[in-house]
């Protein structure tokens, strides 16, 4: 389904909010991302306001290896059920906002374009044919990596979860079927990742059944959906771009 519906969280002046795109413009969401979505007044135009991450989720589960091409790009074997690992809500950064290279601990920080799927309501124990009804939306996701750390330790959590390692945005698309969109990255303008979500090993029904036979999902948390072949390194002063089919880019500065 194409949506024309853009949810988004900014900052206008000292105030931060939820609201509605329509055309260049932004409206208000009194009730919030998770009330009836009905519009309020024009508060502002869109280049006027400075779009946050555009939800603010408690846990980020992340998916590894769920596109066959980035396993082999890895040396890896491929899953025979879904690879979960979770990163902090402190990694989240939104549009524009800068991804800090931690020189002082990492040699190898990679790019990992995704699709992040945006959590409606709680779920618990949700069956496949029943996750659409606990999705608000799609947004574009960068599941920043220190490669080095990830290769060398035996769990992910130092290398997947340093401040500002998960871009989000630039706003919620809901509506979108995520089972064929296609999906890239670039750095400094040049492509290095060009995939389509249908080559994802693990579908969203099945990812978010395998999660919420574990835990709780809450409003607004994160599912990042998996990266497709074609990771590689930034550096400081590289400009990096996540782009998914009928969402928009998302674009960070590495310092």
């Amino acid at each position: 389904m194409v949506t024309d519906v853009k949810l988004i969280r900014y900052q206008l002046g000292e105030t931060v909010g939820y609201g509605m795109v329509e055309g260049d413009a932004v409206r208000s969401l009194p009730d919030g991302l998770f009330g009836s979505r009905s519009p309020g007044p024009c508060v502002a135009m869109l280049a006027e306001v400075k779009l946050l991450a555009p939800c603010q989720p408690t846990k980020i589960l992340a998916v590894g290896r769920n596109y066959a091409a980035h396993a082999a790009e890895l040396g890896s074997e491929l899953p025979t059920e879904p690879l979960i690992f979770m990163k902090p809500a402190s990694t989240v950064i939104g549009p524009g906002a800068p991804i800090i290279y931690p020189a002082h601990l990492s040699e190898r920080v990679d790019y990992e374009a995704e699709v992040a799927v945006v959590i409606g309501r709680a779920a618990r124990y949700v069956r496949p044919e029943q996750a659409a009804d606990y999705v608000l939306g799609l947004t574009c996701g960068n599941d920043v990596t220190a490669r080095d750390l990830q290769r060398r330790d035996p769990q992910w959590a130092r290398a997947k979860g340093f401040d500002t390692f998960c871009p989000l945005g630039p706003w919620i698309v809901p509506g979108l079927d995520i089972s064929d969109l296609g999906i890239r990255s670039m750095v400094n303008g040049v492509v290095r990742q060009d995939a389509r979500t249908s080559q994802m090993i693990f579908g969203l029904p099945e990812l978010i059944a395998y999660i919420t036979a574990v835990m709780t999902l809450e409003p607004g948390d994160v599912i990042l959906s998996g990266t497709p072949a074609g990771v590689g390194p930034l550096k400081p002063g590289d400009r990096v771009e996540v782009e998914v089919e009928s969402i928009g880019i998302l674009e960070n500065l590495v310092s």
